[in-house]
């Protein structure tokens, strides 16, 4: 029955009392929303626009926001290289059509791949692909991997790719199986992952390093009118030169170069700004989709990869259920119906474990596990919450307030106790019984602290523990994408479990 009548609410003051209650309630629904859509749309960006506070990323609605992000990524986040390549953004497009070709046409030890993780990713476009492209070179199978390249990998998401320090002096590649097919990808890669090595920024490194970063003790016959490392310029007249090529240029780069092939197609500067454009621009809609489902991706794979921890919390969840929808209305039932004078006190005892926090009783409940020999078991992860006071007085309340009739009816049909509390109590006590099991799949599927002390086992760990141990390497971004995925199942719970949990709730207090 309504509190305020339909006549009621005709009046003025019951209306404003209403719009008040209803502008409290809807606050309240943002507040609780807005942190889930702030994790949600976390997901979508990265470590460079992460903590922005933005419910819609900025990238998808900003295109300089967009160029930014895109250039981030492609450099690696090198600042310094990021800003050696914003050179020639105003050429023309036949120019860019030029460089092209000049990438496709490059050596491959004459350029880098692009795309690579920066020092605070955990993924990226280069790694994914050479991941798929290995996958499918062996048909899935990492055991042959494995042998080819006499590594221990667990699955193809594990795989780095490998490092490339062709820039560097004196550097060799190891001649194995696994350069030869990074040779072969790497010749597969379009031109928009190839970065060229230009003798240009092997000399402005060179200077950097030796004049420890500061670029006011660079002589002024070098320096020019330069303001950053960046913008020196190579000349092979520069009294630094033959230092240069005897401890920093490579071998390579002295006969040919990117800058000496550039040099015989066009006399203007490289284009390599106006070329990232001109490629994001090309397909700017799959780009915006690449980044925004990175990191999603990247959790789906992690999850894929410890794909024992999806079964362990299932069978965890399963038996925390089971578990409770045993001992509670047992023990419930035994207190309804066979009262005893120190009934109250055991109600408030069970009561007074609700004062304590969770964590009070680990340890005691971890020697006694240990003591036990159930550690790294199911038992260790379910046992210990089989029993909750809480539940237990809810349910005893319960009972008591089913009809006694009820009871007397079935015993005079000569019913035993157990037939009585399964065929009469525990019917009748379905919403209960649904908020229960709703409450303890809630508890079982978000546990971490308990279940990673009782059960350090990796082959047992649940996937709260594993998206504890991702925190541990991954950046902001790819944390709040993890935790989003880890909330899916609690959200569809929840809301096909409304009309239960309000049962749960309101029933009891109105019997």
């Amino acid at each position: 029955m309504p509190v305020v009548g339909k006549v009621g609410r005709r009046g003025a003051r019951a209306r404003f009392a209403m719009a008040v209650l209803y502008a409290v309630l809807s606050l309240a629904a943002i507040t609780t929303l807005y942190p889930f859509l702030m994790m949600v749309s976390t997901g979508f960006k990265g470590p460079t626009d992460q903590d922005d506070n933005r419910i819609i990323p900025s990238f998808w609605t900003d295109d300089q926001e967009l160029v930014e992000k895109y250039i981030d990524d492609k450099y690696a986040g090198d600042l310094s290289l990021i800003s050696f390549s914003s050179a020639g953004a105003d050429a023309s497009a036949d120019t860019v059509a030029k460089y092209d070709q000049l990438l496709l046409d490059l050596p491959p030890d004459l350029w880098l791949a692009g795309f690579r993780n920066a020092p605070n990713h955990i993924t990226g476009r280069l790694t994914m692909r050479w991941q798929g492209w290995l996958r499918e070179e062996y048909d899935g199978d990492i055991d042959a991997l494995n042998s080819d390249y006499n590594e221990i990998n667990g699955a193809f998401q594990t795989i780095a790719v490998p490092n490339e320090l062709l820039e560097r002096k004196g550097w060799r590649p190891s001649q194995d199986r696994k350069w030869e097919d990074w040779l072969r990808f790497k010749g597969s890669l379009p031109s928009e992952f190839r970065i060229p090595i230009r003798t240009t920024r092997i000399f402005q490194e060179f200077l950097r390093s030796k004049y420890g970063a500061q670029i006011d003790l660079v002589p002024a016959s070098i320096r020019g009118e330069a303001a950053q490392f960046e913008q020196i310029p190579w000349d092979a007249s520069s009294p630094e030169a033959s230092e240069f090529e005897a401890e920093a240029l490579p071998e390579r780069f002295r006969t040919t170069n990117a800058e000496m092939l550039w040099a015989q197609i066009s006399k203007e500067p490289m284009p390599t700004r106006a070329f990232d454009l001109a490629t994001l621009n090309a397909d700017r809609g799959q780009v915006r989709r690449e980044m925004s489902s990175r990191n999603y991706r990247y959790v789906i794979d992690y999850i894929a990869l410890h794909g024992g921890a999806l079964w362990n919390t299932v069978i965890f969840c399963v038996l925390a259920v089971l578990t409770q929808l045993i001992v509670n209305p047992l023990a419930a039932y035994a207190l309804s119906r066979f009262p005893m004078k120190a009934t109250a006190r055991i109600l408030i005892f069970l009561l007074a474990t609700m004062a304590f926090p969770a964590e009070v009783a680990m340890i005691p409940a971890f020697l006694l596990l240990k003591n036990m020999g159930l550690l790294n078991t199911f038992a260790a992860l379910v046992l210990p919450t089989a029993a909750n006071g809480y539940m237990i007085f809810l349910l005893k309340g319960f009972f008591d307030s089913l009809p006694r009739e009820v009871f007397e009816s079935g015993q005079i049909d000569g019913a035993s106790e157990s037939r009585m509390m399964l065929r009469l109590a525990l019917p009748l006590s379905k919403p209960v019984l649904g908020y229960m099991a709703l409450l303890a799949f809630m508890g079982a599927y978000g546990a971490f602290l308990h279940a990673f002390l009782v059960a350090q086992d990796r082959e047992i760990w649940t996937l709260m523990v594993f998206i504890y141990q991702l925190q541990q390497i991954a950046p902001k971004s790819v944390m709040m994408a993890a935790v989003a995925l880890a909330a899916i199942p609690s959200v569809l719970v929840f809301l096909a479990a409304q009309r239960v949990i309000m049962r749960g709730i309101v029933l009891p207090g109105e019997r």
